[in-house]
């Protein structure tokens, strides 16, 4: 059984230390509405124009029934969502695993992110330390959407 869920304000805002994060222990976000402008302003910057995502009339006429938010801007709002975990204690992100999306998310519905460390391991300089966080993002329907394992160099203590 994993231990319960930790609310945001458990933890330090400048972030927890590899010795601070505990095998089991699960930390939740706030929740974040994802609005239309988000999906708007995304795809401008980053040049995705998938008819999916800007065009209603086009999204319509898909399997969703209409405009959905890209997966990699769900992504990245779940780790923006999750780093005050690690604000200033983040040497490196080592790795994406295990990225899967479950549902779409809509303008208008609101994720939040639920942080599991999965394991943590000693690294050969004595600064820093590899844990494996899974982050498992639901919406306002406690439905999961989406689901990554990230591996991070995080400070120790010294």
């Amino acid at each position: 059984m994993s231990a319960p869920p930790i609310p945001p304000a458990k933890f330090a805002s400048s972030g927890l230390t590899f010795g601070e994060l505990d095998v089991g222990a699960r930390f939740l976000s706030y929740g974040r509405t994802v609005t239309e402008a988000d999906i708007v302003a995304f795809c401008c910057l980053v040049g995705y124009h998938a008819p999916l995502f800007i065009d209603e009339e086009f999204a319509k006429t898909t399997a969703f029934g209409g405009r959905i938010a890209p997966s990699s801007l769900v992504m990245s709002i779940s780790t923006a969502m999750t780093e005050s975990l690690f604000r200033t204690t983040v040497v490196a992100l080592k790795g994406v695993d295990r990225g899967q999306f479950h549902a779409p998310v809509r303008p208008g519905d609101t994720i939040r992110t639920e942080t599991e460390v999965l394991s943590k391991r000693e690294t050969a300089k004595p600064d820093r330390g590899l844990v494996v966080f899974r982050d498992r993002v639901f919406n306002q329907h406690d439905a999961l959407v989406f689901e990554i394992d990230k591996t991070a160099l995080i400070q120790r203590r010294a």
